[in-house]
């Protein structure tokens, strides 16, 4: 048996990095090829997923605990700043959104949906920056909502406020 503390116990909630906001449901010893594992049992409910992490790979993959009021309080400030919009190559952009996406970095989260996000009055996104839009947004309030316990759709709702507010003062009104 590993001699491995758990960082996290049942009923945590816990950033994945690739997957969001998941909680522990379980504490599990298992033998894999031979070897006895301390694992980790997450739950996805959004996803409908079920994954098991090693303790000793955990912190490897960036599993952290959900973030500080203080870095929830600078995700929503960054929501209010101007949006920033590289010059590159559309494909270029959506991997770095991506990268940034699924680095579980609540301030990386909040600058892409920040980034993309576009007022009603403006005009429409492609398909695949609403895809990344959405990606990115939903990440965000499935922590948001974990921290504030309340259910994604109102964190959500709390984030496009944010946005809807701060955005007029950077874009032009559509004639």
């Amino acid at each position: 048996m590993t001699s491995n503390a758990a960082i996290f116990d049942v009923g945590d909630y816990v950033v994945y990095p690739k997957h969001g906001v998941g909680r522990v449901i379980e504490l599990q010893d298992s033998e894999i090829a031979g070897m006895q594992l301390q694992l980790y049992v997450l739950r996805f409910e959004k996803e409908k997923m079920t994954l098991r992490v090693p303790f000793n790979k955990a912190e490897g993959v960036g599993m952290r605990k959900l973030s500080s009021d203080k870095t929830l309080k600078e995700a929503m400030f960054t929501l209010t700043g101007k949006p920033k919009v590289k010059r590159t190559m559309w494909s270029r952009r959506a991997q770095e959104y991506e990268a940034k996406i699924n680095s579980g970095d609540l301030v990386s989260i909040a600058e892409v949906t920040r980034d993309l996000f576009r007022p009603d009055d403006q005009p429409e996104q492609s398909y695949s920056e609403r895809q990344i839009f959405e990606a990115a947004s939903s990440r965000l309030a499935r922590e948001l909502a974990a921290l504030e316990k309340t259910d994604e759709k109102a964190a959500l709702q709390k984030i496009l406020a944010v946005l809807n507010e701060a955005a007029p003062q950077y874009y032009e009104k559509a004639e």
